[in-house]
């Protein structure tokens, strides 16, 4: 009897086991399986971000899966963005055309009319004739200024201009400035400080000039005669900073986050000239580089403009 029930406990514990050994094999089976799978489906997944990636999807299966579903969304999406692509690759194209021939268009014009005002001011003309003859001569470049910043600002927007930064001379950059401006500082009797050690930074040197010669032009303008206007330059570890100081009117603080805005000029300086693009220009110029400005300015008290650029 003893024998009996020994036998069945051990058959029963036997039973058990392989029981217990097939449940494991089950999972295990399982598991692999499903491992096998899962890096499949990695691998599809994988290969279909590559092919959205490199501009080549198209759809393999066409069952019921889920994944099928979505390779047939991801191709519906690709063709959408494909053809938005091409449709803004057509309209940038049109727009660098309509640029160049709005350049060609009026260069001659405007020069022809220049042309004729200084053959007009060889002659004998009467103080109202001299005073027409300069008024035409100040709304000529005032339009051929209008349309070479409308030219630079639509070629930097659509990406015709592109900035090439290298290491370059803070030092010679701001030389340069302000040089070009001399004659508006001569005849506004303004004095430019200088204040810069021979620091490098990394920037394309024609159009950070642009930038920069934008934001001294406005400090030079908005300064009173006989005022003064401070350029320094300081290296940190990531940026140099250029600063450009001035004492003149200020702006306030409701209007130094719009200052920037295209084509945006403060009521109170509507009597001077200008179209509101510099400031902008000069923002887009720094910003491709990795750079950015900021402006503290009080009222009255005059601003200060801090162009940042990155070290290198």
């Amino acid at each position: 009897m003893y024998n009996v029930v020994s036998y069945n406990g051990l058959q029963a514990v036997l039973m058990i086991l392989i029981f217990a050994a097939g449940v494991l094999i089950g999972a295990t089976v399982f598991v692999v399986i499903n491992r096998i799978r899962s890096q499949r489906l990695l691998k599809r997944l994988e290969k279909i971000i590559d092919n959205v990636t490199l501009g080549s999807f198209n759809e393999e299966t066409f069952d019921e899966s889920i994944l099928s579903a979505l390779e047939s969304k991801l191709k519906r999406e690709f063709g959408i963005l494909s053809s938005n692509q091409k449709a803004l690759f057509e309209e940038r194209n049109k727009i660098k055309t309509l640029i160049s021939d709005i350049s060609h268009q009026t260069k001659t014009p405007i020069s022809n009319i220049l042309l004729y005002i200084n053959l007009l001011s060889e002659e004998s003309l009467t103080e109202d004739q001299k005073r027409l003859v300069s008024e035409v001569e100040r709304q000529s470049d005032k339009l051929s200024f209008l349309i070479q910043s409308l030219v630079k600002m639509s070629r930097m927007e659509t990406g015709i201009i592109s900035v090439k930064p290298q290491k370059c001379s803070v030092k010679k950059l701001i030389e340069e400035c302000a040089a070009n401006l001399s004659p508006k500082v001569s005849a506004k009797q303004i004095t430019i400080s200088q204040s810069c050690n021979d620091i490098e930074a990394v920037f394309d040197h024609k159009w950070t000039c642009e930038a920069v010669m934008n934001i001294l032009d406005n400090a030079v303008k908005y300064t009173s005669e006989s005022g003064k206007v401070i350029i320094s330059a300081t290296a940190y570890e990531m940026f140099v900073r250029i600063d450009i100081c001035d004492n003149g009117m200020g702006i306030s603080e409701d209007e130094q986050a719009k200052i920037f805005q295209r084509f945006y000029r403060s009521p109170q300086v509507h009597s001077e000239e200008g179209v509101g693009i510099g400031l902008y220009l000069a923002r887009e110029i720094i910003c491709a580089q990795g750079g950015y400005i900021k402006v503290d300015s009080k009222v009255g008290r005059g601003s200060t403009f801090s162009v940042f650029l990155p070290h290198g």
